[in-house]
């Protein structure tokens, strides 16, 4: 994108906002890392800083740049962690990301990966030998993430039209 996706504007909220909103209707507590602790290590540092930082059991990821993520969507992930399940990922398109579950046991996979310079989400799900979620055809419009301008384009796109309705 060129510049943080944080403070882009979808309608009249940023993207950040847009993912806070939805994790306030959740009705999880939520918090943002806005610096990590082991900075350039892509999302596996701010993943380390997460569950480093964390008091809780678990942790839900989410990324800033998935605007149309739903509440229904969270806590289908949290609902479906199961107790001996260490961590849970979306597979979508062949591949795993955000959102995601972590049990905060899982930190010393996590430091393992960053002290190999493993830094994908992908080497970190098979290092936890992760459980995955399809999302089913309907849903996949939820993970839709903004990575360019023409990502940005069509959300804005899609938004609007959603706003229509």
């Amino acid at each position: 994108m060129g510049r943080n996706k944080v403070s882009l504007l979808l309608g009249q909220r940023t993207l950040l906002g847009h993912v806070r909103e939805t994790a306030r209707r959740s009705g999880l507590s939520h918090r943002v890392i806005r610096r990590d602790l082991i900075p350039r290590c892509g999302p596996v540092g701010g993943v380390f800083t997460a569950l480093a930082t964390s008091p809780g059991e678990a942790v839900l990821f989410l990324s800033c740049d998935m605007p149309f993520i739903t509440a229904d969507l969270l806590s289908t992930l949290v609902r479906k962690l199961g107790r001996r399940t260490q961590a849970l990922f979306v597979r979508q398109n062949g591949r795993v990301g955000f959102p995601f579950l972590l049990r905060c046991a899982t930190l010393p996979v996590v430091e393992r990966q960053l002290r190999a310079r493993r830094f994908s989400l992908q080497q970190l799900a098979r290092a936890l030998r992760a459980q995955t979620l399809r999302l089913p055809r309907a849903r996949a419009p939820e993970s839709f993430n903004i990575n360019t301008p023409a990502d940005l384009k069509v959300a804005r796109d899609r938004w609007r039209r959603a706003q229509k309705r």
